[in-house]
């Protein structure tokens, strides 16, 4: 037989020209891609991998191998003394995220894209011994068409039967494996003589390296809606926060000028002072008229219809409310 090709590598090691090409493959993709998303590949077939590559092509690039390759592609790439390697370094392999069955799928694109193009690429298959459950599975109650004779699979898992026409007939839904749980055998040939494959297989993304950051899958399941949530949420909490300590803020300025302004009609009232931009506000105070500049049931268009149904009973009601006026002055 003719001897194996190798190539001389770093440190006078010696690797395969298959191995010499993974990492030339590795190095082109870590040099022109930013984005990097780690995926779980337990249970993905090799066709199935195929298929998500063909997906992907033209959007981006998978890497699968062994840990130890990639791990071995990064440390090399720390020679160069680059901030950029450094960091990837750290991210991936330092804290732990080259573990597992993973691959590596590089891209300058859309993540969302690609997370819907890997999510979509998942094929059902049946439960094997062994493995682990991805999720809850429940065998739904009804006739099997199953002989009399196999009740003793049923009984193995203190499934509750009875015999109806001469078929085995379950009385309930029965929940025969938890998230998590491993997979048994009489679980794995019951639920296949039921004819019930219950797993989607496909690559699980679980992590993804953006630039020098980290995050989870669940960011880039984030709608546009949750973002905007998100935001208003944290100029809030700003905004309180700036009020609380007496710092102003853009969040905070609308607050504070209100207030002032606010202080200076309780002012105007009480001391009988005026200025232009208040003067007319606090003319209506005196005189006993609601101020003009709160007028809040106009956004729901049941309010005015009331006061036109029944004026003279909210009259009282309004002269009650006319220290306040909407503003709050004194508070």
């Amino acid at each position: 037989m003719p001897k194996k090709t190798v190539f001389k590598a770093a440190e006078d090691k010696e690797f395969s020209k298959k191995k010499i090409i993974y990492f030339e493959r590795a190095n082109n993709y870590f040099d022109e891609y930013d984005k990097i998303l780690v995926v779980l590949a337990d249970n993905v077939q090799s066709r199935q991998l195929q298929d998500i590559r063909i997906a992907l092509r033209g959007k981006a690039q998978v890497l699968m191998g062994k840990n130890t390759r990639i791990r071995k592609v990064l440390k090399d790439r720390l020679k160069d003394g680059s901030e950029r390697n450094e960091t990837l370094y750290r991210k991936l392999v330092t804290d732990g995220l080259l573990r597992m069955n993973i691959g590596l799928i590089f891209t300058n694109g859309d993540l969302s894209d690609i997370k819907s193009i890997v999510d979509a690429n998942k094929i059902q298959a049946p439960a094997r011994v062994g493995s682990v459950a991805p999720l809850d599975v429940i065998v739904p109650a009804g006739n099997t068409g199953m002989e009399p004779t196999k009740t003793s699979f049923f009984q193995a898992l203190n499934i509750g039967t009875k015999i109806t026409k001469g078929t085995v007939e379950i009385l309930k839904d029965e929940h025969i494996i938890k998230v998590g749980e491993k997979v048994g055998s009489s679980e794995a040939t019951l639920l296949q003589m039921l004819g019930i494959k219950p797993f989607f297989y496909g690559m699980q993304i679980l992590n993804v390296y953006d630039q020098g950051s980290v995050y989870g899958r669940e960011v880039l399941e984030m709608t546009e809606e949750d973002k905007r949530d998100m935001f208003k949420e944290g100029i809030s909490n700003i905004t309180a926060l700036s009020l609380a300590l007496g710092f102003p803020t853009k969040a905070s300025f609308p607050h504070v000028f209100l207030n002032g302004f606010k202080n200076l009609l309780a002012i105007g009232v009480t001391a009988d002072f005026s200025f232009p931009k208040g003067e007319q506000i606090i003319k209506d105070i005196k005189e006993g008229k609601k101020a003009p500049a709160a007028p809040a049931p106009a956004k729901s268009g049941g309010a005015p219809a009331a006061k036109k149904e029944e004026p003279k009973k909210e009259e009282p009601k309004e002269e009650e409310e006319d220290g306040d006026m909407g503003f709050g002055l004194f508070d």
